[in-house]
């Protein structure tokens, strides 16, 4: 280790490993999820491993989803309520309640959910692959683990997401409608009238295009940490936990780098 003449270590030396590290872990990951990109857009496809994946990734996820939603909905409904209390603004509450939903909790929730149970969980199952050889013994064979083993769960990702956060949003408003019209006193089809006329087809697009992101985020993160998965228990563990945390960073950097896209081009 480089040392000062003093014997104390030398700080710009971790500085500037840390900042080679991150660029090249970088890089990897690029590399990795261009090579995940490929396999997925060209032939030959695995349709029975797509649809088994998109079982897994959305069937199984929708009923964690539809909880999350429910109460992210209800508890937006009391806190706007609240907050708008202040100014006799009551009346906004369906209004902002289907903005917030539509255009960005449903798809950040619906994300880190599934950043959770989804990434930690591909990441777990291709890294015990990946440590018991089972991946080797495919490119022995000459089969393609980027075809027949990532490409299908980044397919059912993008295909799976959209789905989910489309049914979270639906989720999501009526937990708002439930508490707005049995604990804050309003009219049920004056609250559904203002949430349907304010929603916009824009703030939909919003919400189902960072879907499709979101859920290659995840895919990706997914496979990558498990390929990249050390021998051992502990390996595998930790792959599912790197998987997991940059899946969740990840989807809420996209998330606001989306949004002010969509902001300059005025969606």
């Amino acid at each position: 280790m480089s040392t000062h003449k003093s014997g104390f270590p030398n700080p710009l030396r971790w500085i500037g490993a840390g900042v080679l590290g991150t660029f090249a872990e970088i890089g990897r990951l690029s590399t990795f999820a261009g090579r995940m990109a490929f396999a997925a857009v060209t032939p030959r496809w695995f349709f029975g491993q797509i649809w088994r994946q998109m079982i897994q990734i959305g069937f199984y996820s929708f009923p964690v989803v539809g909880m999350s939603a429910v109460f992210i909905g209800a508890a937006l409904a009391l806190n706007i309520y609240s907050g708008g209390s202040r100014f006799g603004a009551e009346q906004f509450v369906p209004n902002i309640v289907v903005l917030g939903i539509t255009r960005e909790l449903g798809a950040v929730i619906t994300g880190l959910m599934l950043a959770g149970r989804v990434s930690a969980g591909i990441s777990a199952e291709i890294g015990a692959m990946r440590v018991t050889e089972q991946i080797d013994a495919l490119e022995t064979l000459s089969a393609s683990p980027f075809r027949y083993l990532y490409a299908p769960r980044l397919l059912a990702a993008i295909i799976s997401l959209p789905i989910l956060v489309a049914a979270s949003d639906i989720i999501g408003v009526m937990g708002g409608w439930l508490v707005s019209v049995f604990s804050l006193d309003f009219d049920s089809a004056t609250y559904l009238r203002n949430t349907l006329d304010f929603v916009t087809t824009d703030d939909i697009i919003v919400g189902l295009t960072k879907a499709v992101v979101f859920g290659a985020v995840i895919a990706i993160m997914g496979c990558y940490q498990g390929d990249r998965s050390q021998a051992g228990a502990t390996g595998v563990g930790r792959a599912a936990t790197l998987s997991m945390v940059g899946a969740a960073v990840l989807v809420l950097a996209t998330n606001y780098i989306m949004s002010n896209l969509f902001a300059e081009l005025g969606l």
